[in-house]
């Protein structure tokens, strides 16, 4: 049975209305009693989406977006999809990075909450959802942005990343590389989690493959570099024939400790594929075959499905719309002659 705002209510040992100043005027409740009813909202599990009575109570014209890495063009393109969309019904994108810091997100969602924004996009650092679900509680409609939602109470726009991993490992095979590392890191982003299980599930496929795995701090190209140092450091018969980066700027920061700062030809020694496709990576100096996703499409329908649920209220079905990925090749992984 649906957990009421009653419920709520008793729990907390306030009135019906005192929970609904809470949820919706929390400055003219004390503090104490503010916490006691997210108290009981917490224990009960308590999930109301009113979002459209939210809307037309005067809620910002904004939506908030926290992203992983804006330095990243690929979630550059998703805050443009999600701009372009917003802008349709007269709306703004308010831009917060997370950097990949738990904190600086918690730090995001508390801001986007005081602003009373129409909605929260976000780009998750890790499966524990629990402060995406308070401010459901509160009337906020919360769709999970390039990652897949396992909590099926909440909408998602995301690319198989399990697949697209495989397609890489699995080009790079076809090419003829069988020793292949994995660049990316932390593993605790299940994007990057989920790119490596594609890679591994790829590479057990043909016998006398081998996968290593050289997990990184971040998603950069500082990050991409110093890995790629380590590889171009090794004698010949002990480096990877092919390299799988979790995304394009690492691959980026590869390609550059191996041809511009020493001698590794790639694709003759080393193979090299991205993930993204951003537009740096066709003009890169060797250009870059990449695993391509619709950052714009992400972005703009991501936003649609925030609309939806917030104009349907209770009426609104949940939504996980997942894309698939797209194999992108260039010079970087043409085959041994």
């Amino acid at each position: 049975m649906a957990v009421s705002v009653r419920d709520v209510a008793a729990a907390a040992s306030v009135s019906v209305g005192t929970v609904s100043n809470v949820l919706n005027r929390p400055e003219k409740v004390s503090p104490d009693t503010v916490a006691r009813v997210l108290a009981a909202i917490d224990e009960l599990g308590f999930v109301r989406n009113d979002a459209a009575r939210q809307l037309r109570a005067g809620r910002s014209r904004s939506i908030g977006l926290v992203v992983l890495d804006v330095r990243n063009p690929f979630f550059t393109d998703v805050a443009r999809g999600a701009e372009d969309r917003a802008a349709e019904d007269g709306m703004t994108i308010l831009l917060g990075n997370s950097d990949e810091n738990a904190d600086r997100e918690r730090a995001y969602l508390d801001l986007f909450e005081e602003q009373r924004v129409h909605g929260v996009l976000i780009s998750p650092m890790a499966d524990d959802l629990p402060r995406l679900a308070r401010l459901r509680a509160r009337g906020v409609p919360v769709v999970l942005v390039d990652r897949e939602a396992e909590d099926r109470s909440f909408s998602s726009v995301a690319v198989d990343d399990v697949v697209g991993g495989a397609l890489a490992v699995r080009h790079l095979v076809e090419s003829g590389r069988r020793r292949i590392a994995f660049i990316g890191g932390p593993t605790s982003i299940r994007q990057v989690a989920d790119r490596l299980e594609g890679a591994r599930r790829a590479a057990a496929e043909t016998p006398g493959v081998t996968l290593e795995v050289i997990e990184t701090e971040g998603t950069t190209v500082l990050e991409g570099r110093a890995a790629g140092e380590r590889i171009r450091d090794r004698a010949p018969g002990d480096r990877p024939d092919a390299v799988f980066a979790a995304n394009d700027l690492l691959a980026m920061g590869v390609l550059q400790a191996l041809v511009m700062l020493g001698s590794v030809k790639v694709p003759e020694d080393v193979a090299l594929v991205g993930y993204d496709d951003i537009d740096f990576a066709q003009a890169a100096v060797v250009p870059l075959s990449s695993i391509r996703q619709p950052a714009w499409l992400i972005g703009h329908t991501a936003v649609d499905l925030l609309l939806r649920e917030a104009r349907q209220g209770d009426d609104f079905v949940p939504d996980q719309v997942q894309f698939q990925p797209e194999l992108v090749v260039r010079e970087s992984t043409a085959a041994r002659r």
